[in-house]
């Protein structure tokens, strides 16, 4: 051990006599970087950022980033807004409402529900669609409005097919509740007034097919639990006979056909 102690001793002793001529003789400064090696430095980036947002703001339009977010965000809402804006809520309450009135408890599967709403949710859209793309999402992609501009015309013909299946009552309530002034026309509301109303008037109307969807088959079920006490089978549950009595009804009235219809021309 005090050998060892006796080597590092002299190691560092010989270090702190060496001459500083053997230090100076070091590069000052490490050999510059090839070319392609170079990055940029971060002051550069910057730059580059700012040249590239001040001929964005230039043009008058969102920056690329604002715009981004806008997209993604509006991606992030799309379940919602298609529930809530379009006729899919109407639709699918409605198919839900036949299962429900069928006693088929399952059948047809509720992802065959939802696609099918989701079809004649396109369907019955198809006109509002198109006039947003040729109002709005056309002239943007030409360059011919901003991104503002195409928000702006892209809502009118949206918020036209609200009002025109919102019922005026629905809308006078959240006017109220707003607070704010009756417009001159039901086209001036905002969206944030037009939106809840129309969903409350989708709701509404619904349940009002729903309903009526309701009364044959609840009329077969009554006449099928008189029968079945009547003969002192009380033990048979009525949903056994009914059942295929209903499903027969429903498929030889071409059931179907009539209510994707009624369905689609409750829209126009």
């Amino acid at each position: 051990m005090k050998i060892g102690a006796i080597i590092i001793s002299t190691g560092v002793l010989m270090a702190l006599a060496a001459p500083r001529e053997a230090f100076a003789q070091q590069p000052a400064t490490a050999p510059a970087a090839s070319p392609a090696q170079a990055m940029p430095s971060v002051t550069e980036m910057v730059q580059a950022l700012d040249k590239a947002s001040s001929k964005e703001a230039s043009g008058k339009d969102w920056s690329s980033p604002v715009r981004l977010a806008v997209i993604f965000g509006i991606l992030a809402i799309l379940p919602s807004l298609l529930v809530m804006i379009t006729s899919f809520t109407r639709i699918v309450i409605v198919l839900s409402f036949v299962r429900r009135a069928l006693s088929t408890q399952t059948i047809p599967p509720t992802i065959a529900i939802i696609g099918l709403a989701l079809f004649l949710t396109l369907f019955t859209m198809a006109p509002t669609f198109e006039r947003i793309n040729q109002a709005a999402i056309q002239p943007y992609l030409t360059d011919k409005i901003s991104f503002q501009d195409a928000m702006e015309k892209g809502k009118d013909p949206l918020k036209e097919f609200m009002l025109r299946q919102t019922k005026e009552s629905d809308l006078g309530m959240f006017v109220d509740m707003a607070g704010i002034a009756p417009p001159n026309a039901p086209a001036d509301l905002p969206m944030h007034v037009v939106i809840p109303a129309f969903a409350i008037s989708e709701f509404r109307t619904a349940f009002e097919m729903g309903c009526l969807l309701f009364i044959p088959f609840l009329v077969i079920d009554l006449v099928i639990s008189g029968i079945l006490l009547s003969t002192g089978m009380m033990m048979l549950p009525p949903v056994m006979i009914s059942l295929p009595l209903k499903i027969i009804l429903f498929v030889l009235v071409d059931g179907w056909r009539l209510l994707v219809e009624t369905l689609v021309s409750s829209f126009r």
